[in-house]
């Protein structure tokens, strides 16, 4: 019975919503610090053209049906849920080497993914089923053939293949914005740490928040899913650039023209301002920065800064700064409190590590750490991956080759110098492309220099000084809103940025038709499509009342000029155009004394109002004001006010109404135009 529960436990796959095992015992897993087996892993057996079916038909379906809200209200509480459960995937995550630090990047990191894109998708996307994309095109000189980009979700599947590193983070920043387009995933992760995937996946599952077969795991090799996938489906790849270009050129993905979004290798570089020397403060964020990034996750993250970019004179104290601080890190059993960097991976990244190094010997020699023993104050230090952290000096970095093109996926670092700032640009260029460069200055000209000439070979670009240190993210750390990806060597996708993220999985199509036509299929109003006016204030009316196209034509208002001197007093606004006849004619725009835009704007809403308690809560804001015709003094207003759009709160009793306001003059042209925004009860009181 002992023997039986001391045991490593065979992972399993979930596919075709059920729990299920390989064919074969599978290849142990071990714990990264004591070499203890922990999982095996196989998914020999698997009908992976059934998996992709099962997500297709059965949970693609069920997504589409759900609104932008309904899926983003989804993800919070799958959040929430996992964020309660939390201390059982801390408890697992340090047999993948990560201390509690790194856990937490990883866990509620990505957990935090999922909050941030729930927030996301409830503040920026509408309460609909599809996302309108830009301006309405008029495609006809009498308005009756007009255009709308639309987005809509795929219809197949989108595969995620996961590098080791994060087994928590990997999947989440994926998931996030993959379920809120409405698109299924299959997640297959690295193997090596696949066992803390599968927990978490089997809490996902166990909540029933998502749609069945929303999510499917591939625990082990996917066999032969990729031969399988056609148009409809995404392929994403964290890993090596190998890797990448192997899967990007399979057959079915290139015949089929699969969308495919890879990260891969990156040579990150940090760049130390020629007035960031030492005794500055920049200067020591530079240090701490350069060790943080070398032993997070021991090293083991596509972010981490792997080349140090210095002025040549700050060099000796640069490597004394680091030798200091990382002399300081105790290595060793991430569960034992005390240490602050874990082993790498397994025995085998320590290898593919060493092996690197010796590379790197080819340009540069190590000035601080040995990496062929480690001094660890816990853990198994011949069963466990230890490795010290390794600070090279390249001394010519302009005439090297591997520094600028072997990445040693551990904790290992290259300074290397530089005199000018046209020299540190080019040392980062030879990167060919990265996911992340970090400068660090206090210097507005120095910053904007380096910043413009790298910002074409990365995807992220942070700069660091004594104004930002304390609310700084980091360099190695990507964020939901901003672009996680970078050019060339680093895969050439992007993942994350908002809403960028999510329209991945989504096609934008290009719709003509009558306007009418298009405010059904898009479900926003626009200019030409029918309007309906039934002689009840549109304001009087609840959700549940209003309809996109109810309108309102006002009554009209004569501007004075008495009116325009009193908004300039009452207001403090006295520009010379609206007080100086003289000046105001020599102005080219105008004819005369005009009104201010304000005004304008002020007099509409006193026209359109309606003044009693209704539905009608408050207003929230006014979007894409354009003031497109002078008013002058004994010109007439009259506003056209229409519904919009309409999009009701899930989980309130109220939803915001966008409102087209059009503002016109006695001869019928437009002075103003602009979007109403407003929040409306979905009931009468």
């Amino acid at each position: 019975m002992n023997a039986m529960a001391d045991r490593p436990r065979r992972l399993e796959s979930y596919v075709g919503g059920v729990w299920t095992r390989g064919a074969k015992e599978g290849v142990a897993l071990l714990d990264a610090a004591t070499g203890a087996p922990v999982a095996l892993v196989d998914s020999t057996g698997i009908d992976f053209a059934a998996a992709r079916a099962y997500g297709r038909d059965k949970a693609g379906p069920a997504l589409r049906r759900m609104s932008f809200h309904e899926r983003a209200a989804m993800l919070k509480a799958l959040a929430q849920a996992l964020m309660e459960r939390k201390d059982e995937f801390y408890a697992l995550s340090t047999a993948t080497g990560a201390t509690r630090t790194d856990s937490w990047i990883d866990i509620e990191g990505g957990i935090g993914t999922l909050f941030s894109y729930a927030s996301k998708g409830r503040r920026e996307l509408p309460n609909t089923r599809v996302l309108v994309d830009g301006d309405v095109e008029t495609l006809s000189s009498d308005g009756t053939f007009s255009a709308r980009h639309i987005l809509t979700p795929l219809e197949g599947v989108a595969i995620h293949i996961n590098a080791f590193n994060f087994p928590c983070w990997g999947m989440l920043e994926k998931l996030a914005p993959t379920l809120l387009a409405g698109m299924p995933a299959i997640v297959k992760p690295a193997s090596q740490t696949a066992y803390l995937t599968e927990l978490m996946v089997r809490r996902i599952v166990e909540t029933g928040l998502l749609p069945e077969g929303a999510v499917q795991l591939v625990c082990g090799s996917i066999g032969d899913l990729l031969d399988h996938v056609d148009s409809q489906d995404v392929v994403t790849l964290t890993g090596s650039a190998v890797t990448g270009r192997k899967l990007k050129t399979h057959p079915a993905i290139v015949e089929n023209s699969v969308r495919f979004t890879m990260e891969a290798d990156s040579l990150n570089a940090a760049v130390l301002g020629h007035d960031a020397g030492p005794g500055t403060e920049e200067f020591e964020l530079f240090v701490k920065e350069v060790a943080r990034e070398m032993t997070a996750k021991a090293g083991q993250k596509c972010t981490a800064i792997r080349r140090v970019i210095a002025p040549r004179a700050h060099c000796d104290a640069l490597i004394a700064a680091l030798g200091e601080r990382l002399g300081k890190v105790a290595l060793g059993n991430p569960a034992d409190e005390s240490v602050k960097m874990g082993p790498l991976a397994s025995l085998g990244q320590r290898e593919e590590v060493r092996a690197r190094l010796r590379d790197l010997a080819a340009d540069a020699e190590i000035v601080v750490g040995d990496p062929s023993s480690a001094l660890v104050v816990s853990g198994d230090p011949e069963a466990g991956a230890f490795l010290n952290p390794v600070l090279l000096y390249c001394d010519r970095p302009a005439a090297a080759g591997a520094v600028h093109d072997v990445e040693a996926f551990g904790p290992v670092s290259t300074v290397m110098p530089y005199d000018t700032a046209d020299e540190a640009i080019e040392l980062v260029k030879r990167g060919k492309g990265s996911l992340v460069t970090s400068v660090f200055t206090n210097d507005a000209r120095i910053a904007e220099e380096l910043v413009l000439g790298i910002a074409p070979f990365h995807g992220r670009v942070m700069i660091g000084n004594r104004r930002s240190a304390k609310s700084s993210t980091g360099h190695g750390s990507p964020l939901p809103g901003l672009v996680h990806g970078g050019p060339g060597r680093a895969g050439g996708g992007e993942e994350l940025g908002g809403m960028r993220g999510v329209k991945h999985y989504m096609q934008r199509t290009a719709v003509q038709g009558a306007p009418s036509l298009l405010s059904a299929v898009t479900g926003r109003w626009v200019e030409g499509a029918e309007a309906r006016v039934d002689g009840e204030h549109p304001f009087r009316k609840s959700l549940a009342e209003l309809r996109i196209g109810d309108q309102l034509v006002t009554a009209t208002r004569t501007v004075t000029l008495e009116d325009i001197e009193h908004f300039a007093s009452f207001t403090g606004d006295t520009f010379y155009a609206h007080m100086d006849e003289e000046a105001a004619r020599a102005n080219p725009f105008f004819d005369g004394r005009v009104a201010h835009g304000y005004l304008i704007v002020s007099f509409a809403a006193g026209l359109f109002v309606d003044p009693a308690p209704g539905p009608v809560l408050a207003n929230y804001g006014v979007d894409n004001l354009r003031l497109l015709t002078p008013v002058y003094p004994g010109d007439t207003l009259q506003v056209r006010l229409t519904c919009k759009e309409i999009n009701p709160r899930i989980n309130a009793e109220h939803g915001e109404v966008r409102w087209d306001c059009r503002v016109t003059n006695q001869t019928g042209a437009t002075v103003a135009g602009y979007d109403v925004l407003t929040m409306v009860a979905k009931t009468r009181g």
